[in-house]
């Protein structure tokens, strides 16, 4: 019995290391090349605006219109995460979601809107 308890806590406690681990790495999962990416769309200045039609039809339900978030489990996207990271790596993001967290892939997105979107966020922080 006692044998027992110990190896359910220590698969509880792996389990939860794992998780854990994995929900606080997504941003470094970003592979290299992600990251190194420049959004095609930063020289262009009606992407800002096209990306805040693109964020209130997907985007807004969640993080809210102010961008804030819920102060929970939807985070701010006025945050330095959001602020400090790369284009290619928010384009990433974005195209990979999160759903442990739930957040949804937007790859189904057309590319240009996903860029639309990094040129929105960029012009909120």
């Amino acid at each position: 019995m006692k044998r027992q308890a110990i190896s359910l806590f220590v698969l509880a406690l792996a389990t939860t290391l794992a998780l854990a681990a994995a929900s606080s790495s997504r941003w470094q999962q970003v592979p290299q090349k992600d990251q190194a990416r420049s959004s095609p769309l930063a020289a262009n200045p009606q992407a800002a605006a096209a990306g805040a039609l693109v964020y209130a039809d997907h985007c807004q339900q969640c993080h809210k219109a102010n961008a804030a978030g819920d102060g929970h489990k939807r985070p701010s996207l006025r945050s330095d995460r959001i602020r400090l990271a790369s284009d290619g790596a928010i384009e990433w993001f974005l195209r990979q979601g999160d759903l442990a967290h739930g957040m949804p892939s937007w790859a189904s997105l057309p590319e240009q809107q996903r860029w639309q979107l990094v040129a929105y966020l960029r012009s909120i922080q």
